[in-house]
């Protein structure tokens, strides 16, 4: 029997246009089609180069950050490798250093899960590369085209597939034996790699220049993946765990005697992660740089009997500042004080006032459903009882009206309509494991978990730009089971995805400009430990990833969950006060991160595994008082614009550029 090649991109118009105008041969070479300089690994070759490929760190122009996009084949494996340039705009609010943060280096495709192309009508063609982890790099805009190219080009060095649920998704396996590319052509929906193959590391000297530019050679931020070898042992590839490719791969081929490796859990299918951001894991060996102020303690040995590296002081004196700046914790408002905030007619007489008692003591639960409305900005503070009962009713008559767009598709129409089937499969998936230790939620047939489901439909007509991402479910389910109603519970939900909503965008830029914020603030409230992460290439920051996006929802209990949420939403003392939170557990366990040499990857680990670890009250304690202490400078650090703030509407900021895809 003949072999189909699945990864034939002949179907593909625009590769089918590059190789009829380039020809095969063309894509061998770079656009200068020589060989790796001398400055470059000797047996390198760069099959693709592109100049003037730009990431976008915020919304700024600005802040725009051009560089040089190299693929080079070295020992049979592809790398990729985005460099910038040295000497850009001057009034740019990004340091040279700031924008060594991008780099990527040296990433082996056998690292690359997954390749999104975008075609927007107006506007830049952009791609965006996830890693094998699910985390993904910054989107790479091409001002000058190049982006089949640049596909082609892949193909021809290592195995690209279409994705069978999105014609704009390519999967990367970078197979090395027969009995792996055996496997990519079985046609399995997503194929996956059964074992990793050793990539060898290009250590690669960047040295061009654009015109008066130069390139960078400052420290990498996200350009290495994990080796796919550590000591001698295969590393487990991270994959969706909804979807079960691995076990798929197991049952039906019996391949693979010992597959699973404890690895960080994912949050988002391939076809919702290839929007966000990208990891670097690279491992490096060299010892932390003494700083001015060690801490003088005889050098335990840890569990391997090596001894532990000693730790830099704090410079802020923590658990000082904390006694001095954090004031106590109050008891949660009750039936009674909350009256008193009320006029006769039921008005918030001082909002200020109020944000701040939620602040420092939280709400008991059963007054919950009356003010969570007026903290997610549902109910206007100055509204009367009248008002918000006549806001209730005329929003349950437009809820209705949105929910009978998704439920008058007929099975017809859902055939022709591709997104919509996309969606309704990723919420049905989602909402029957979401939070099912609840009672709430518990059991089959649910009608909550119902409920659950079609507020989530119904979002995804009322926001179709956005649509629907896993982790959407993880922010609705306290809402309805606060609220109990399926109407108030969608306008509530609306009303934080005004804010959260850019978490969960294609381009990350959302996600981009909360953890360049967060690495500006541990700079200033933590230099020994931003010099730490930024040694070992921990520097972007990804392992606070999952606490941003969701909010800490699977850091701590439900009932902690609600309580620390409804602190965040007062803003009473900064409306980015989540990133304060991240910079207090970061600091609460600094002398442990420090001291174990963490890499990115054990670092990654240990985060996920501080799950239900963190007290709470002390946190938000230290929170506060590193807020405090910041002050000004803590708040010229996260851009304008960064979520939990409302988008930023002018529209002359920068081009609004529309997605190609629904």
């Amino acid at each position: 029997m003949i072999e189909t090649d699945i990864n034939d991109l002949s179907d593909d118009a625009d590769y089918a246009a590059a190789s009829r105008q380039q020809g095969p041969a063309s894509f061998n070479r770079s656009d200068s089609g020589r060989r790796s300089s001398s400055g470059e690994t000797e047996g390198a070759e760069v099959v693709y180069l592109k100049d003037n490929v730009t990431i976008h760190p915020t919304q700024y122009a600005a802040d725009w950050i051009s560089g040089r996009l190299k693929l080079i084949k070295q020992a049979g494996s592809l790398f990729m490798t985005w460099i910038p340039y040295k000497g850009q705009n001057s009034n740019a609010r990004l340091t040279e250093k700031d924008k060594n943060l991008y780099t990527i280096r040296a990433v082996p495709f056998s690292d690359i899960k997954s390749i999104r192309r975008h075609n927007p009508p107006i506007g830049w063609q952009y791609i965006i590369v996830v890693l094998s982890s699910g985390l993904a790099f910054p989107p790479l805009y091409f001002y000058n085209g190049g982006v089949k190219e640049f596909l082609a080009t892949v193909k021809q060095h290592a195995f690209l597939v279409r994705s069978a649920d999105d014609a704009n998704v390519f999967v990367v396996n970078d197979f090395q034996d027969p009995l792996q590319k055996t496997l990519s052509s079985l046609e399995l929906p997503r194929a996956v790699s059964v074992a990793n193959s050793p990539s060898s590391s290009v250590a690669l000297s960047e040295s061009p220049s654009s015109g008066n530019q130069e390139m960078t050679e400052g420290g990498a931020f996200n350009g290495s993946a994990a080796s796919v070898r550590q000591n001698g042992t295969p590393r487990q590839k991270h994959n969706d765990p909804a979807r079960d490719l691995h076990m798929q791969v197991l049952e039906k081929f019996s391949l693979v005697t010992r597959f699973a490796r404890e690895t960080t859990s994912q949050l988002f299918r391939e076809s919702q992660m290839d929007g966000f951001l990208a990891s670097e894991r690279r491992r490096y060996d060299q010892p932390l740089v003494e700083h001015q102020s060690l801490v003088e303690h005889p050098e335990s040995p840890d569990s391997n009997g090596s001894p532990k590296t000693p730790v830099p002081a704090d410079p802020l004196e923590f658990d000082k500042m904390s006694l001095v700046w954090g004031k106590p914790r109050q008891p949660r408002l009750g039936l009674e004080e909350w009256s008193n905030f009320l006029d006769s007619e039921g008005r918030v007489m001082d909002a200020n006032a109020l944000k701040k008692r939620i602040f420092y003591g939280g709400v008991e639960h059963n007054l919950r459903r009356e003010l969570w409305p007026f903290l997610l900005e549902y109910h206007p503070y100055d509204s009367t009882f009248a008002e918000r009962e006549y806001l209730v009713a005329i929003k349950k008559l437009e809820y209705e009206t949105l929910k009978k767009q998704w439920q008058s598709i007929s099975h017809a129409q859902a055939r022709r309509f591709t997104k919509f089937r996309e969606r309704k499969g990723l919420i049905d998936k989602d909402v029957v494991r979401t939070d099912r230790s609840l009672s709430f939620y518990d059991g089959d047939d649910n009608p909550n978990v119902h409920l659950l489901r079609d507020i989530l439909l119904t979002y995804s007509f009322y926001n179709f730009d956005l649509g629907y991402c896993q982790g959407m479910s993880d922010l609705l389910s306290p809402i309805l089971f606060v609220m109990k109603d399926e109407s108030e519970s969608f306008w509530c939900f609306v009303s934080l995805m005004e804010r959260l909503g850019p978490n969960f965008s294609r381009d990350q830029s959302g996600m981009h400009s909360q953890l360049f914020a967060l690495s500006k603030l541990v700079e200033i409230l933590d230099s020994p430990l931003h010099n730490y992460f930024q040694q070992n290439e921990c520097i972007n920051y990804f392992f606070c990833f999952r606490w941003i996006l969701i909010q800490f929802k699977r850091e701590f209990d439900f009932d902690r969950t609600m309580l620390l949420w409804e602190v965040l939403w007062t803003r009473y003392l900064s409306e980015h006060l989540h990133l304060y939170f991240c910079v207090a557990i970061l600091k609460r366990y600094r002398n442990k991160i420090i001291g174990e040499q963490m890499d990115f990857d054990t670092l990654l680990k240990f985060i996920n595994e501080l799950s239900g670890q963190i007290d709470l009250n002390p946190t938000l304690r230290d929170a506060e008082a590193l807020c405090i202490c910041a002050g000004e400078n803590g708040a010229a650090c996260i851009p304008p614009g960064t979520p939990p703030s409302l988008p930023i509407e002018d529209a002359s900021v920068y081009p609004q550029l529309e997605d190609d895809i629904l």
